[in-house]
């Protein structure tokens, strides 16, 4: 089975549990939370999380697909600085303008967004896995620069992950 954890060889973490109303574990994803150029409306899921440690003082919350044909993966979604009392997101939190809680960061996706994308796999890639991950911070903000990337992200989250859990959802290119 391949680790859809894309930190794990890297920063390993004791797991926490992620859920949601929208989502099921390994099935695959509706068409509302995919990218509206396949009738999709880029709609974020809702997400839930539990099981982390008392010491947590914040959340962070990304969407990757590690199957894009780039050779690092696809960020569909970044957010960081979830204060800890936090412990859900509604559907469409990650809309331009969403519902995220206040003090939260959205980062530039990979297509330089401040907001959830949808997937839309390219034509000939296959079937693609979309790994929403939430991670348990130990500190209450993370100091990162607006304007930086999720690869950024990524690196403080090296420093900072107390607990990690991920929800992994499938979705085929539209040939």
């Amino acid at each position: 089975m391949i680790n859809d954890d894309p930190y794990a060889s890297v920063t390993p973490a004791p797991a926490l549990e992620v859920r949601s109303d929208d989502l099921r574990h390994g099935a695959e994803m509706p068409l509302i939370f995919r990218d509206p150029q396949i009738g999709g409306a880029n709609t974020s899921p809702h997400l839930t999380w539990s099981g982390f440690p008392v010491e947590t003082k914040s959340f962070a919350v990304n969407c990757y697909d590690p199957d894009a044909p780039t050779g690092v993966g696809f960020m569909h979604w970044a957010v960081a600085n979830i204060p800890a009392e936090v412990t859900s997101l509604p559907t469409g939190a990650g809309a331009l303008g969403g519902s995220l809680p206040a003090g939260s960061l959205t980062l530039p996706n990979d297509l330089r967004m401040r907001q959830y994308i949808g997937p839309n796999p390219p034509p000939g890639s296959g079937r693609h896995r979309y790994v929403f991950i939430v991670h348990a911070v130990d500190v209450p903000q993370l100091d990162i620069d607006a304007d930086l990337t999720p690869v950024v992200l990524g690196f403080n989250l090296h420093f900072h992950t107390l607990a990690r859990g991920s929800l992994t959802v499938w979705a085929d290119a539209v040939d």
